[in-house]
């Protein structure tokens, strides 16, 4: 039997290209990115004495924006929303600089040893966090940017670079270089042509790239605990913590404040989904 007939027989007696099996792969994500949230918004709805009650009711028979209230008036949510703003938006600002020069010298420079720094990009990005944070530490305080906002925003954009780096890389490859001669023809530096005419072609690489910083400085917990102890510099990841007590875990309030966590990001998300996945999968073709 030929090797292409072999490639075409279905693997375990399914065909990986047939609607049913896209359709459970696509279900099967569905569940796992939206359960989760909705059983938070629902909780959040929810009143103390309903989440303990057994049986368990799914849906709330009394809806509630108390928790909400709640969530805003124990701790300071909104303080914590806006440390959490500052901190990802520097961070995702300083990524794209820094990864755009980075990509483009990736890109189009003949790097002499381009192969070798693609995959200590790559093996970089696979680093555990936790082996990190000792080092990170010891050079923040070293520095003296503990309980600042520079202590987080430094880390999160080095831990950012690997993969930013990467699908702007995949995106200004797919720019004619005939475009970026032009530009320099007519007068253009070629930082000017990078910025000029580069960027905005692959804007939707740029938005992925930014959503990607982001949501990672957004969602980061172990560093923002250990960097600041500044109560007034707490993100919320480490303020959302704080409604627990010893013996008291208020899963309902907690919920709340998770749901406005979520809020921000859902809302980027929404307004640029066709440029996020549109940078996804052109990305991944390319790359």
């Amino acid at each position: 039997m030929s090797n292409a007939a072999s490639a075409d027989r279905p693997l375990l007696g399914f065909s990986l290209s047939g609607r049913p099996l896209r359709a459970i792969a696509a279900l099967v994500l569905l569940v796992n990115g939206l359960f989760p949230a909705i059983w938070i918004l629902l909780t959040s709805l929810k009143s103390e004495p309903e989440l303990t009650r057994r049986p368990i009711t799914y849906l709330p028979e009394d809806p509630t924006l108390q928790n909400f209230v709640v969530a805003f008036s124990d701790q300071p949510l909104h303080l914590f929303l806006f440390n959490s703003f500052m901190v990802a938006t520097l961070s995702t600002i300083a990524t794209l600089f820094v990864s755009t020069l980075a990509a483009y010298a990736i890109a189009r420079l003949n790097l002499r040893y381009r192969d070798l720094i693609l995959a200590a990009i790559i093996a970089i990005s696979t680093f555990p966090l936790v082996t990190l944070l000792v080092p990170l530490f010891e050079i923040m305080r070293a520095l003296g940017l503990l309980n600042t906002w520079a202590a987080l925003v430094i880390p999160y954009t080095v831990l950012s670079l690997p993969v930013c780096t990467l699908v702007l890389a995949a995106f200004f490859e797919g720019v004619p270089k005939d475009l970026e001669n032009a530009a320099m023809i007519d007068g253009c530096t070629r930082v000017g042509a990078l910025f000029r005419v580069i960027v905005p072609l692959s804007a939707p690489g740029v938005f992925t790239a930014a959503i990607l910083a982001f949501v990672n400085a957004w969602d980061e917990f172990l560093l923002a605990l250990s960097f600041n102890s500044n109560p007034a510099l707490r993100t919320l990841p480490v303020g959302i913590q704080l409604y627990q007590g010893e013996f008291n875990f208020p899963w309902p309030v907690i919920s709340a404040a998770l749901v406005v966590g979520i809020v921000p990001l859902a809302i980027l998300i929404v307004l640029f989904q066709d440029r996020v996945v549109s940078g996804l999968m052109t990305g991944g073709v390319k790359g």
